[in-house]
């Protein structure tokens, strides 16, 4: 029997079959020497008995790997995050990886708790997507463990990088909502100090340049990632003159937003005519389902963890295409919506 409050070792478990410690481990790892079936049986039932457990750690370090990839993310509720978060799951498995995920919750503190506990477990690679615009990337670097960058960071700091180019598909979903002849565009954005909500805002402006639709500062709405941050902003806009389409820098503002229009009994496209980035299939099925922009988070899975296998020395910056959703939110099915349809006999 296992000592009083300490875990059971192999020593234990010998000890109860009346065996070496060497058979014992030729049971637990089936080899590399045959045990005769007796006693194969004796150990297992002392395994049992002892309530002996492999310390699978320890293996894996000897073998050089722990089978294991870190996530750190800023917030997993975020639709999108927890999207790319299962996409990189499932590719780790499949790849017979298991994925430890560390949420953040939008703490700073947190984050650095999270990776360097990732660390201490000897992770084989590291996912990151920081909460703001300093990534402890050095710390990372310091401890030897391959990284992958899952936003925007300075390619200065030698990393691998993984992203879709934010500004460009924030100008092409803008340049869509605008060619519907809307003249007076607003943006609910992320908050300011973040590099993505830079990026999304460069590429609303951007759309309104090339259309020739004035930029209205009052009509810019910094907001959290967040449904309540959504849903705020609408309140402070409808404090004011309404524009009349509205670029959201997220899937969850936008759903925020609409549910604010809506209390004022302002319909989505009729009134207030809107796209959004960072949809996830929800979009498809929000009403209205939302025009917006997606990214093509298995393909990017697939490359992330081919970007960990490649040598530390081989770093790389991998962007990936947006893929445009088009919905009901843009005012493209408006004609369509306003038809009058033929009736479905009971």
């Amino acid at each position: 029997m296992a000592r009083q409050g300490l875990r059971a070792t192999r020593a234990d478990v010998a000890r109860e079959a009346g065996t070496s410690v060497a058979v014992v481990s030729y049971v637990i790892n089936n080899g590399p020497r045959p045990v005769a079936e007796a006693t194969r049986l004796r150990v297992l039932a002392a395994v049992q008995k002892t309530g002996y457990r492999p310390n699978s750690l320890a293996r894996a370090l000897a073998l050089g790997s722990t089978k294991t990839y870190g996530l750190v993310v800023p917030n997993i509720s975020n639709a999108f995050v927890a999207s790319f978060a299962h996409a990189l799951q499932q590719e780790a498995l499949s790849n017979g990886m298991v994925m430890l995920l560390g949420d953040a919750g939008d703490s700073r503190q947190r984050e650095l708790e999270l990776i360097n506990s990732l660390l201490s477990q000897q992770v084989d690679g590291l996912f990151y997507n920081s909460v703001d615009r300093h990534p402890y990337i050095d710390i990372i670097q310091a401890s030897g463990t391959p990284l992958v960058m899952l936003d925007r960071v300075d390619p200065a700091l030698n990393v691998n990088i993984l992203r879709v180019d934010e500004c460009e598909a924030a100008r092409q979903v803008t340049l869509h909502l605008l060619s519907h002849g809307y003249k007076e565009a607003g943006m609910i954005s992320g908050p300011l100090e973040m590099f993505n909500a830079q990026d999304r805002l460069a590429g609303w402006r951007q759309a309104l340049a090339e259309y020739g639709v004035t930029e209205r500062p009052e009509w810019i709405f910094p907001a959290p990632y967040t449904r309540e941050g959504g849903y705020q902003a609408a309140k402070e806009m409808l404090q004011g003159e309404l524009p009349r389409a509205l670029f959201i820098a997220n899937e969850m503002q936008a759903i925020g937003c609409i549910r604010a229009l809506a209390e004022q009994q302002l319909r989505v496209p009729e009134h207030i005519a809107l796209v959004c980035f960072n949809g996830t299939e929800q979009s498809a099925y929000h009403v209205p389902s939302l025009t917006t922009v997606r990214q093509p988070v298995e393909a990017m899975a697939k490359k992330a963890l081919a970007m960990l296998a490649s040598p530390q020395n081989d770093v790389q910056l991998s962007e990936f295409a947006h893929q445009l959703q088009i919905g009901e939110s843009c005012g493209c099915t408006l004609a369509a919506a306003n038809t009058p349809q033929r009736k479905i006999k009971p």
